[in-house]
């Protein structure tokens, strides 16, 4: 007669081979959380240093182009600063040369003007702000540009405010807003 008040089953292979399985899982998946974990971690730090590296290297870029732009503000400043002995003409050469500066500048990251003068009106390069009537000039064509248009590329950087030809106003010119 057995006396033991909780008896134990017998262990057979039946028994052992869940709780084997068992253990055997919870270790792998203990495995599989860890690597989750450090794999998570890494890209998260992966991507905190390519944000930090763009940052940088924007800094960098925006740092250089300014570089670039101090000796146009130089040639600037000196042409404010030169005495009032030179001529009209001389000051009007010094901003000439300071214009062309810019635009080597502008050329240089990609940025070109835009030829709008004569061309058909195109709203994707255009932003017409007034019209005009002039017969002996084909109808929808640019015939004046208070501001110059600029592109990278094919892209408009920005667009070219322009005057257009009209024809079918039939009233004397005059530029409407």
């Amino acid at each position: 007669m057995n006396t033991n008040p909780n008896p134990t089953p017998p262990e057979d292979e039946s028994t052992e081979a869940p709780a084997s399985n068992l253990a055997s899982l919870e270790t792998e998946l203990a495995l599989q959380k860890d690597r989750y974990l450090r794999l998570a971690a890494d890209f998260d730090n992966f991507r905190r240093r390519t944000a930090q590296e763009a940052d940088r290297r924007a800094a960098a870029q925006k740092e250089a182009f300014i570089r670039e732009l101090l000796p146009v503000i130089d040639n600037l400043e000196r042409a404010l600063a030169s005495d009032e002995s030179a001529s009209l003409e001389q000051l009007r050469q010094g901003v000439q040369m300071t214009l062309q500066q810019l635009h080597q500048l502008l050329r240089h990251h990609g940025i070109e003007p835009e030829e709008s003068l004569g061309q058909p009106f195109d709203p994707l390069r255009h932003e017409a702000v007034g019209t005009c009537h002039v017969p002996s000039q084909p109808d929808h064509i640019v015939l004046e540009v208070p501001q110059r248009g600029y592109r990278r590329g094919q892209e408009m950087f920005r667009p070219a405010k322009v005057i257009v030809n009209d024809l079918g106003r039939a009233e004397a010119p005059r530029h409407t807003n």
